[in-house]
């Protein structure tokens, strides 16, 4: 009789540990931040098939195109309503020298992609494809230009080539080569990773290179150039103290860069193929980027308190072992709905943080690390669990951030990380809806979640759930749609509460009219 009751003693706090409850506060009478469409910005570097085979196949491809476009990464892309791309680089900026990829196709130099796996690029993809991309994209073009093997006098000549309408010598080029107006190039990056492949120098070094190479970009004919200085990897602290001291206003924007992998020496680990433990270790060390955040905004607040430079977290996302047999150096991963609670866990950070952070880049556009798109050689493309999590949060771009307070069961983690087991951000639009983006992080138990929304209209509510049975699950050219967005009914709204019963592993947003 004894070891029944034990039993069932034993099953009844099982059941109790299926169901978790938490709590949400909203607090509308305290918005002040817009949450910039740039946090939701993309990069695309020449590494791997980004460019070649992801975005770009050219004109005579037996793949649909749109003018050497892939049309159908084209459009899914369309639909993220993509607001600002990075390119060409990476390491690879630092190394390319624009002149090679303008005029005659058949005329462009080859060159050898010395950081990605010693690729030869025919520079059929160059300062034409990128912008023209970025005009069809409707979004802001952002170059990094190079700083580490390149001179002043070729970044300035690659302003005015892009930027100036005058009788000036760079701009009867790029007339000779089919372009007669100028495009609009508001986003230029004074080199990459300054401290690594673009160049190993030292900040004072580089601060020093900053404030000659920004004084020769020029503003030409109404185009305003918003000139980023190359930032600090995660902790490196100090990189950011020297160049707020040293460069300071001379900068509109100073960049940051953060992975969520295990380290830059050994096995990252696989995409795919991990354990429970290392879910959780992941979602300690993506929520790390909140600490590296706020220590670099605190240096930055003691040189510059009108928060006139702003911070770019211009690459960030997930990095792991290459799949296997796939090039060494072209950095192809999977994407799973691991990497989809990063991505949704880390954007619910960024907006936090919005009234100095103003744009992020993850890593990458296509087929490179954290990607939006997987393609092949044989027209295939799937959409990972990442790009949905983009087109659910799409509806926060250019909204009100909302703040909140969060209360749920929280969870200790490998390297003496500990992790809340919910993750929320809300925001109102200019047409006065409301949307809640609220993620389980719990990967074995549902959660019910009760948010407070005193103040916000409710009239009219619907949600959309991206969840899978596995948290390695994953979309396949095979099975493209194993993870995917469905619509979500589990909810109720009730005298200014919305109650929400989220399955294990799940991202829900509501959107409140």
């Amino acid at each position: 009789m004894k070891h029944k009751l034990l039993i069932i003693c034993l099953l009844a706090v099982a059941g109790l540990s299926a169901q978790r409850t938490a709590t949400i506060k909203i607090y509308p009478d305290r918005a002040k931040d817009t949450i910039p469409a740039e946090i939701y910005g993309q990069f695309a570097e020449h590494l791997g098939t980004c460019i070649y085979g992801g975005l770009w196949v050219g004109k005579d491809s037996k793949i649909p195109n749109t003018q050497g476009y892939r049309t159908d990464v084209l459009n899914a892309l369309k639909a993220l309503e993509i607001p600002v791309l990075r390119w060409p680089g990476g390491c690879f900026a630092d190394e390319y020298h624009w002149m090679d990829g303008i005029g005659p196709y058949g005329k462009r130099p080859k060159m050898v992609n010395n950081n990605w796996g010693g690729t030869i690029e025919d520079n059929s993809f160059g300062t034409h494809e990128f912008l023209n991309l970025c005009e069809m994209l409707g979004c802001e073009p952002y170059i990094s230009g190079n700083v580490g093997s390149g001179t002043v006098e070729e970044l300035a000549k690659w302003v005015e080539y892009m930027t100036s309408d005058g009788d000036s010598p760079m701009a009867n080029l790029r007339r000779q080569n089919g372009r007669d107006k100028a495009w609009k190039v508001k986003y230029l990056g004074v080199g990459n990773e300054s401290w690594g492949c673009g160049g190993s120098m030292r900040p004072e070094y580089y601060a020093d290179l900053y404030r000659r190479y920004a004084t020769y970009c020029r503003n030409y004919d109404g185009n305003r150039l918003y000139k980023v200085g190359s930032g600090a990897s995660d902790y490196d602290y100090n990189w950011t103290e020297v160049l707020m001291q040293n460069v300071g206003g001379r900068m509109d924007g100073l960049s940051l860069h953060y992975y969520t992998c295990k380290g830059w020496s050994g096995s990252k680990g696989s995409a795919t193929d991990f354990t429970e433990d290392d879910y959780y270790w992941t979602i300690g060390k993506c929520l790390e980027i909140e600490d590296v955040i706020k220590r670099h905004c605190e240096i930055m607040d003691k040189y510059d308190r009108a928060k006139r430079v702003d911070l770019l977290i211009d690459e960030w996302g997930t990095w792991w072992d290459e799949e296997p047999g796939t090039v060494r150096g072209h950095l192809y991963q999977q994407n799973t709905m691991r990497d989809a609670m990063v991505a949704s866990v880390t954007f619910d950070v960024f907006h936090k943080y919005v009234s100095r952070v103003k744009m992020a880049n993850i890593a990458q556009i296509a087929n490179v690390l954290q990607s939006m798109v997987l393609t092949n050689d044989k027209g295939g493309m799937v959409l990972t669990p990442t790009y949905h999590v983009f087109n659910m949060y799409k509806v926060h771009q250019n909204a009100v951030n909302l703040p909140l307070a969060l209360i749920s069961d929280q969870k200790d983690v490998r390297d003496n990380r500990t992790i809340p087991l919910l993750s929320a951000t809300a925001s109102r639009d200019k047409s006065g809806a409301t949307h809640i983006s609220v993620s389980n992080i719990d990967d074995k138990n549902t959660q019910t979640v009760i948010i407070d929304m005193e103040g916000i209209k409710a009239g009219k509510a619907v949600a959309t759930i991206l969840t899978s049975t596995n948290m390695g699950d994953h979309n396949t050219f095979e099975n493209p749609e194993t993870v995917k967005p469905k619509s979500f009914t589990d909810f109720t709204v009730n005298n200014g509460k919305l109650q929400l019963k989220l399955p294990a592993k799940s991202i829900v947003t509501v959107e409140l009219k």
